[in-house]
């Protein structure tokens, strides 16, 4: 009759191909979703930018101030 541990598969066996093949797998989708999401983050971050841009030119040419006109009348 045969051992039980002799049946069972050792721990000190090396890595199979496919157990590597899996993390490169992995490792590359972990990348490119680090890459997607920096790229997203700089589209956010320069069109915020420029509607801030946008907004600081448009305030300079602006004129908030209050017509001056005398209807004798108090609010």
């Amino acid at each position: 009759m045969a051992n039980d541990l002799e049946s069972a598969p050792s721990a000190t066996e090396p890595v199979q191909e496919t157990d590597a093949s899996n993390w490169l797998k992995v490792g590359a989708l972990a990348v490119a979703s680090a890459l997607a999401g920096g790229l997203a983050v700089m589209w956010f971050y320069r069109n915020t930018l420029a509607h801030l841009r946008q907004a600081e030119d448009q305030a300079e040419n602006s004129d908030f101030q209050m017509p001056e006109t005398d209807d004798g009348e108090d609010f």
